[in-house]
């Protein structure tokens, strides 16, 4: 082997593994058990004044930058975010130095969508993104593509190395999941349709989260494995078919800015020695570690800049809705058809929790605490394998350069929702009976 291949093969290698360890490998540091980039994040929110610096400082960036620069105009979509971004501010100052409406300052408001989901989500996007070349710049990524396209494009209609994005949101959570589909597309490894399919159908909340879900409905105690793995069967059977669907089925098979693509080969044999030989290449042919990193973090805190403010506005607007109007219980019942059909106690209520998905993925689980197991357990699955909810998810893929618009938004997520109700109850049925 010549002396540039054994570099890359050791900058592969090396780089991989450190990639592996900080996004997949949970360990335990003062009894919190988590994935070191969570730890990292979990130490800079202890900072003192931290939420309240940090948060401000960007959001106000985000509102002055897009003007500063000339770009609030650009397009259609440009200048809605700019008005989103302004609309923003009072909620922000509302959050930060707690004056404004008692109702909107209620912890469950505009105090949860800032210190919960903005601050959190808006920090682990540039620290994740230092560490995000590791994942996708030296190999990895295509090295584990040539195992995994056998499963993942029959399946799920994307290439092998978005098995990766799969892993990362169960372990991580949805923001570092998309943090790697977005960086992903724009290096021209994932079509828009595949970048579309792996952004509604794998950035799911942690698995740290679904514990919060699976206290709340009373399933940690007997039920949290059975909880868990059928949430990640429901997830990936309804991304499966939701694939094969309107408005997926119809995205494009164009590469990012119609640059070249970087497409997955089928290897019948010989895979391993295929792999390895993948991975030395993108690794011989990629920038230095410091070079990759500079530039992962710039474009970091560029998504984090238009985070912030979109997570606030239109998470505070989801849970004012969903709080204070009749509005999710009118939309309720258009999965009332669904819930009548499979059966349980208590119908009109499933479906109207399930409505408020859209908002939060959480909300659902408040209004069926004290229902029937089998409606419990209906219900905290299908508020996860929803996975798009405007308080985070759906602000976070706008924020992106993935190419869905709002209209796909609330089509996917119904589909989401009624495919997770028809697949979940018979798992239900036979848990609890």
């Amino acid at each position: 082997m010549s002396k540039d291949k054994n570099v890359a093969m050791s900058k592969f290698i090396f780089c991989s593994l450190f990639g592996i360890f900080m996004f997949f490998v949970p360990i335990s540091i003062e009894g919190k058990s988590s994935i070191p980039l969570d730890h990292i994040v979990s130490w800079i929110l202890k900072i003192p004044y931290y939420r309240e610096t940090y948060g401000l400082i960007l959001c106000f960036l985000g509102v002055i930058l897009p003007f500063w620069k000339g770009t609030w105009n650009k397009s259609r979509v440009k200048m809605i975010f700019s008005i989103i971004n302004i609309a923003a501010l009072p909620f922000i100052l509302m959050a930060v130095f707690h004056i404004g409406p008692e109702a909107l300052l209620e912890k469950d408001m505009i105090p949860f969508i800032y210190s919960k989901i903005v601050v959190p989500v808006t920090t682990i996007v540039p620290v994740g993104s230092v560490f995000l070349a590791f994942i996708i710049s030296y190999g990895l990524m295509e090295f584990v593509g040539v195992f995994m396209r056998p499963i993942m494009k029959p399946i799920f209609k994307t290439p092998g190395r978005s098995a990766i994005d799969a892993v990362a949101s169960f372990v991580g959570s949805y923001s570092i999941a998309l943090l790697i589909t977005n960086g992903v597309y724009r290096e021209g490894k994932y079509t828009s349709k595949e970048a579309c399919i792996i952004a509604t159908g794998f950035s799911t909340v942690s698995a740290t989260f679904m514990i919060i879900v699976a206290k709340t409905l009373g399933f940690m105690e007997n039920h949290w494995l059975a909880y868990f793995w059928t949430t990640v069967f429901v997830t990936f059977l309804v991304t499966a078919i939701t694939a094969r669907i309107y408005p997926l089925s119809q995205k494009s098979d164009m590469y990012f800015q119609g640059i070249q693509g970087n497409i997955e080969q089928d290897v019948p044999k010989n895979k391993w020695n295929i792999a390895l030989q993948e991975a030395i290449r993108v690794s011989a042919n990629s920038p230095t570690i410091f070079e990759n990193t500079k530039i992962n973090l710039l474009e970091g805190f560029k998504l984090a800049f238009n985070m912030a403010l979109s997570l606030m506005a239109v998470g505070t607007l989801g849970l004012i809705l969903a709080k204070y109007t009749p509005l999710f219980d009118v939309v309720g019942y258009i999965f009332y058809p669904f819930t009548f059909v499979i059966g349980i106690s208590e119908p009109l209520l499933a479906a109207k929790a399930l409505a408020m998905s859209i908002a939060e993925m959480f909300l659902p689980a408040v209004p069926v605490a004290e229902a029937s197991m089998v409606t419990k357990f209906i219900v905290g699955v299908s508020c996860v394998s929803e996975i798009l909810f405007f308080s985070a998810s759906i602000p976070c893929m706008l924020s992106t350069d993935i190419p869905l618009t709002m209209k796909d938004y609330f089509i996917i997520w119904f589909e989401r929702v009624a495919l997770s109700i028809l697949i979940t109850a018979p798992f239900a049925y036979l848990i609890f009976g």
